[in-house]
């Protein structure tokens, strides 16, 4: 499980990273503004979750995560910069990005002994904050808060089901693909199908 963990964490970084240049193409950001919000996006999520666990800042015990969110923002600002994409390119790729690091910050939560509903907490902070920073930075509303958009809530199902099943002993192999697949299916559907939480409103 240590070394899935790990490249889970990588892979994470790579597709978050991705993310935010994206983003920041799309508002015409330099190399300087693209590499800040891309290195953000992949590296800001688990350095909350980190903080909050009183654990090292992941990417200054590895320097690995900082060097693929580095070359990840470098190698796609010079390669898509001068293709027309799609505005809403980079949603699929958030989606993965969310699952990978939603996974991976619930199982380091739980190795730290975090309590299961908290372990799950941290798991969504870890998959949603980096996108809250890269909106932010941005200038968009961050996608967690738009209209009821499956998003948290997707992270937190994900989340569950991989503490549920490690839970009746399964495999915590097992149990991280399927806290991913459902984190990503559930995102990809509500992408497609537009499937919201309700939303609050006074009535008049």
């Amino acid at each position: 499980m240590e070394n899935l963990l790990y490249w889970i964490g990588l892979a994470a970084v790579a597709v978050s990273a991705l993310t935010g240049v994206l983003d920041a193409g799309r508002k015409n950001m330099d190399l300087i503004g693209a590499v800040m919000v891309g290195c953000a996006t992949a590296l800001g999520g688990g350095t909350v979750r980190d903080v909050l666990l009183d654990r090292k800042v992941f990417w200054i015990s590895d320097q690995t995560y900082l060097v693929v969110a580095l070359l990840t923002t470098l190698l796609i600002f010079f390669a898509v910069r001068a293709l027309h994409l799609p505005s809403r390119r980079f949603l699929i790729p958030d989606a993965i990005g969310l699952a990978l690091f939603t996974v991976s910050g619930t199982q380091i939560a739980l190795e730290w002994q975090a309590p299961w509903l908290v372990a799950s907490l941290l798991g969504v902070i870890t998959g949603v904050v980096g996108g809250v920073l890269r909106d932010v930075l941005c200038n968009e509303v961050p996608l967690v808060f738009v209209r009821g958009e499956l998003y948290a809530s997707a992270a937190w199902a994900g989340a569950l089901v991989l503490i549920g099943l490690q839970g009746f002993d399964i495999s915590p192999v097992i149990a991280a693909w399927a806290g991913m697949a459902v984190v990503l299916a559930a995102r990809l559907l509500a992408i497609a199908f537009r499937i919201t939480l309700p939303i609050y409103s006074e009535r008049q």
